[in-house]
C-alpha cells in the first residue's frame, strides 16, 4: 500500500498494490495493521455504500462532537471527485481543501480525519461509493458546509447550477457563516 500525504495535514491518499493477470485483478483494500502503523490507529465500526448518478453532488458533511466520524472512502464503480475541507478552528489550512479523483480503475482511497467536511461529485454515469467510519451515524449530530460555497475554490468538474443535490445539502451554511465545533491541535 502506497501512502500519499496531501498538502493539508490530516487527509491521506492510499493507493493499493494491484496484482493483475488474465483472470482479472486482486488487491488488499484495507489492513488494520498497515493502517494503524502508516496512517493512525483507528477502529472502524460501520461501513456504508451509496449509488449515485452523473451530476450528483453529496456533501459537504461531518458529524459534530461527540459523534465525530473519520472516514476511509473509495469508489468501487465509476468515477468521483472526492473533497475534504479543513474546518478546524485555528488550523493554518482552515477552509482549504484536498481533492482527489477516485475511480474503479485507480482503486485509490482517501482517509478523512475528524475536523474535515467531506463531499463528492459523480463524474461517471453511475458511481458506487463505499466508506468506513470510526463512529456510528448520529442524525442529531449532522452538520455541513454548503457544497456551492464559491469561496472554497473547489472545481467540482461539473456545473454546480445543474448539479443534483439533496434538499438537506441545499440548506448548509457558507463557510463564512459557520461556527466550527472543531479545534486544531498541532
Amino acid at each position: 500500500m502506497k501512502i500519499i500525504k496531501t498538502d493539508i495535514e490530516g487527509p491521506i491518499i492510499l493507493e493499493p498494490r494491484v496484482f493483475e493477470d488474465a483472470r482479472g485483478y486482486f488487491f488488499e483494500s484495507y489492513s488494520k495493521k498497515v493502517f494503524d502503523a502508516e496512517v493512525m490507529p483507528i477502529d472502524f465500526v460501520q461501513d456504508n455504500e451509496s449509488c449515485s448518478t452523473r451530476g450528483v453532488l453529496r456533501g459537504l458533511h461531518f458529524q459534530r462532537p461527540p459523534f465525530t466520524q473519520a472516514k476511509l472512502v473509495r469508489c468501487v464503480r465509476g468515477r468521483v471527485l472526492d473533497v475534504a475541507v479543513d474546518i478546524r478552528k485555528g488550523s493554518p489550512t482552515y477552509g482549504q481543501h484536498v481533492a482527489v479523483e477516485l475511480t474503479e480503475d485507480n482503486h485509490r482511497q482517501i482517509f478523512i480525519p475528524h475536523g474535515f467536511a467531506h463531499g463528492f461529485a459523480v463524474l461517471s454515469d453511475t458511481a458506487v461509493f463505499q466508506y468506513k467510519c470510526d463512529n456510528y451515524y448520529a442524525p442529531e449530530s449532522d452538520g455541513g458546509i454548503s457544497i456551492q460555497d464559491e469561496s472554497l475554490g473547489i472545481d467540482w468538474q461539473i456545473d454546480p447550477s445543474n448539479a443534483i443535490l439533496s434538499p438537506k445539502d441545499l440548506t448548509h451554511p457558507l463557510l463564512k457563516d459557520f461556527d466550527s465545533p472543531f479545534e486544531y491541535k498541532s
